[in-house]
């Protein structure tokens, strides 16, 4: 019985996300005219996409240690920061071709979505009462500052790593989205690298500054997760995969199906494993979580 009570808990929760992301594109969209590919196959992509996102976001609450308004918070924090911040944060740079004003339409439509599912998907899923925090002494994330700093270094470089490399051989080699973007493939890695680094010396740095807004997200994940190394790691990785990437399944009139099949695959799996690397470095083994117990934390 518990077990079918989630499911339909979770059932209803994708269509309170429908119902939100619905009501917030009808707002933040207004005076748009709508897309010419809305229609049922669209509206069947939306049930998709919200399903999937909806499965992620029930996990990370169940497994929270947290409760009531502190996890609303931390649901909204990053429910809206993987999936508006850090997507249009890379809109802003690359996507020329949108409307003027269109960008921060989408952080408002991102905002209007995940408020209010973020408060609801707590209620519905029994988390808003305080007797449900786990009072255990909460020793996470407590690390020396050298430890901080060559575990934040090696994430930034792995990162870059990932998203140029990622780029490169599976979206940058595709045709239609070099013509999309109007580049041209220089005809190896390291060349296409070079070009980067001339042409765009900013790039990289940015990449740095997101890969650190990505450790902010998991951070707080990590905080509020239960659960040992390995599955917060897992969880983290499907969190940005999952959430960040499958409003790439919704068709797009300003971005051909070609070019978002590219980057769904592109981003989906580097995101992953990016999500992976990160909840597992700097989430502590059980012996060393063990041993920082024996000291009082605030939970």
């Amino acid at each position: 019985m518990r077990a079918i009570s989630l499911i339909l808990r979770v059932v209803a929760l994708t269509f309170v996300l429908f119902v939100c992301f619905s009501i917030g594109s009808g707002i933040a969209m207004r005076g748009i005219a709508p897309p010419s590919s809305a229609d049922g196959s669209a509206a069947i992509s939306l049930v998709v996409v919200c399903a999937l996102e909806t499965i992620v976001v029930s996990y990370l609450i169940l497994r929270s240690r947290w409760e009531g308004w502190r996890l609303m918070l931390a649901i909204f924090v990053v429910f809206y920061g993987v999936s508006t911040f850090m997507g249009q944060s890379e809109s802003v740079v690359f996507l020329t071709q949108l409307p003027a004003g269109m960008v921060p339409r989408l952080f408002l439509m991102g905002f209007l979505t995940a408020a209010p599912f973020s408060v609801l998907a707590v209620i519905i899923l029994g988390k808003r009462n305080a007797h449900l925090t786990d009072h255990q002494p909460n020793t996470r994330l407590i690390m020396p500052a050298s430890e901080w700093g060559w575990k934040l270094a090696v994430i930034a470089v792995a990162y870059v790593i990932l998203y140029f490399t990622f780029g490169y051989f599976i979206a940058w080699r595709n045709p239609a989205v070099r013509e999309y973007y109007g580049g041209a493939d220089p005809g190896s890695f390291l060349a296409q690298m070079g070009t980067v680094v001339r042409d765009r010396p900013w790039l990289v740095p940015f990449q740095i500054f997101r890969a650190m807004c990505w450790v902010a997200l998991a951070l707080l994940v990590i905080r509020m997760l239960k659960g040992q190394r390995t599955e917060t790691a897992l969880a983290i990785g499907l969190l940005f995969s999952v959430v960040m990437n499958a409003q790439l399944l919704l068709p797009n009139p300003y971005m051909p199906e070609p070019v978002r099949m590219a980057h769904l695959v592109e981003t989906a799996s580097s995101n992953l494993m990016f999500g992976f690397f990160v909840g597992w470095l700097l989430t502590p083994t059980p012996r060393f979580d063990r041993l920082l117990a024996t000291t009082p934390v605030a939970g």
